[in-house]
């Protein structure tokens, strides 16, 4: 009688992955719901389920980080995933970039016409993936996690299917996207084979035992790691998509890629080279130091030429990329938890101007379009409060004292001055101030009259035509009326949405309150410890 095979299934404790039960549930709720009542016409309610969602998930993760703090990490599913400080403090992050994105999107997306639950799931699905990635403690889980990220954003990034930049910008950030989720593939391929296992804890316990009489291969499947997720977090020189894809998705899915998208990325680097390659700095800490430099340098350097106030912000998350890795680069653990702490700051900050250019923009009835630096100007006109909302959050990732931004900076800055990486801060400094400039840029637009911006574009030391790149003087006269024309019909008639406006005075307060009073959320991101 031949014997019957009997697979062992894992113990599954589902508390330690309850909030990404939560967030995919809340998705199939959603369309399972349209399905049935057929209730397209509506947003808010699909809305309102992933705002619930979210909420009840960044508390479950709360939850979950205060009894790392009482019983210590776990490893749970047989290993797979990791409940410590690292991977809680990096769940509630999600949980409040996705809340603040549902709502910013909601009022903007109503008003371009977009009804039904796809757009509210795909960010609820693309979370859950940033989730996945943020406890993986496998490489597997972490491949996994990765692809579901990605597969709702190549959706979300070409939603406006009427819109051709929306469009293209889909096609190449799903044809690159592609290729950099095969390289990573391929990386864990290459380090299963060096260490014959893909369990993060086993790397480790591997590489502490035993000494590689050729580490190559282990070397060469690190590298491709490294560049898959440089991919996704836009670190130079995996960033050619970034500007593109930016600019043509819709404002509100830009600001949910900068914020969740990126700490997704971040939290699975720091993670897989921290935990089981520490051991390895040596090799890989240059290759982490250059990509920082690079990414701060080219970020902060582009940015400056750019026109259209998207593109200069993501140049801008280019060279905040270069921040973060900073932290990396460390090898320590408090490096990991300055990382995490600008992670915080800059995802709600991000997610919050976006929310604004989202606003200005439509008010100038181009939905989810492009928005010139120059469509800025007079905003604190037409809108004090939204011009001076907008102004904090540019002036805050500039590293302004009082805000969140500034903390992070000097954080990181910080941590390299420790590590004695004088050069390296130097740099960073250096890139600072360069950002500055085109931060104020957009501020000088937001409280520049007609005349003033007009003298300023024509005849003033900071000619931003000059900077911009040489356009011909019917263009930018016919641009200018085009603006004329907008802020003297649309914007008198356009009422900003309650959604959008909440979510962007959730961000706002964030950003002011833990820029002064910054010891709990430092606190939060120290404790954030990792499961070795």
């Amino acid at each position: 009688m031949a014997s019957t095979l009997k697979i062992q299934l894992p113990y599954i404790d589902y508390s330690s992955i309850a909030p990404e039960l939560i967030l995919s549930g809340a998705a199939l709720v959603s369309l399972v719901g349209s399905s049935l009542t057929h209730k397209r016409e509506l947003t808010w309610p699909y809305t309102a389920v992933g705002v619930v969602a979210s909420a009840v998930a960044g508390f479950w993760s709360y939850h979950l980080f205060d009894e790392v703090r009482s019983h210590g990490a776990t490893a749970q599913v047989a290993g797979a995933i990791a409940q410590d400080g690292f991977s809680t403090f990096l769940m509630v992050l999600i949980s409040v970039s996705l809340l603040l994105s549902l709502l910013v999107a909601q009022g903007v997306f109503y008003r371009a016409g977009t009804r039904g639950p796809e757009f509210s799931s795909l960010l609820l699905l693309s979370s859950t993936g940033a989730m996945f990635m943020a406890s993986a403690n496998d490489l597997i889980v972490v491949f996994l996690g990765l692809e579901i990220l990605s597969i709702a954003l190549y959706v979300l990034v070409g939603f406006e299917r009427s819109k051709a930049p929306s469009q293209e910008g889909a096609m190449k950030y799903f044809i690159l996207g592609s290729f950099s989720s095969a390289i990573f593939l391929y990386g864990i391929a290459l380090v299963y084979g060096a260490t014959g296992s893909t369990n993060l804890a086993e790397i480790s316990s591997f590489l502490a035992r035993n000494t590689l009489t050729s580490n190559g291969v282990l070397l060469a499947g690190m590298t491709l790691i490294l560049v898959g997720l440089g991919f996704k977090v836009a670190a130079v020189p995996f960033h050619f998509w970034t500007p593109d894809v930016y600019q043509g998705a819709a404002t509100s899915v830009t600001g949910f890629m900068a914020g969740v998208a990126k700490a997704a990325g971040f939290a699975a680097l720091l993670r897989i080279f921290y935990v089981p390659f520490s051991t390895l700095s040596l090799d890989w800490r240059p290759e982490v130091m250059a990509l920082s430099v690079a990414s701060m340098v080219i970020g902060a350097v582009l940015a400056v030429t750019q026109r259209d106030v998207k593109r200069m912000l993501a140049y801008s998350s280019i060279n905040h990329a270069g921040f973060i890795l900073i932290g990396l680069s460390s090898v320590s653990a408090q490096g990991i938890s300055d990382s995490l702490y600008y992670l915080f700051a800059y995802s709600v900050m991000i997610i919050g101007t976006f929310g604004v250019v989202s606003l200005v923009s439509a008010s100038q009835g181009n939905f989810e379009g492009t928005l010139p630096v120059s469509g800025l100007r007079g905003l604190s006109r037409r809108s004090p409060v939204l011009a001076l909302t907008l102004a904090v959050f540019l002036v805050a990732q500039a590293g302004a004292p009082f805000t969140t931004g500034f903390l992070a900076k000097f954080s990181v800055i910080s941590a390299a001055v420790q590590n004695r990486d004088y050069w390296l801060a130097v740099v960073a400094m250096m890139t600072a101030v360069v950002a500055v400039f085109f931060y104020l840029r957009m501020a000088f637009a937001i409280y520049a009259d007609r005349g003033e911006l007009a003298t300023a574009s024509s005849g003033s030391a900071m000619d931003v035509s000059a900077i911009e790149g040489a356009t011909s003087d019917g263009d930018e006269q016919g641009q200018l009326g085009d603006l004329m024309v907008a802020e003297e019909s649309v914007v008198d008639t356009y009422r900003p949405p309650v959604a959008t406006l909440v979510g962007i005075g959730i961000a706002m307060a964030f950003t002011i309150f833990f820029g002064v009073f910054s010891s709990p959320l430092v606190s939060f991101a120290h404790q954030a410890t990792l499961l070795h």
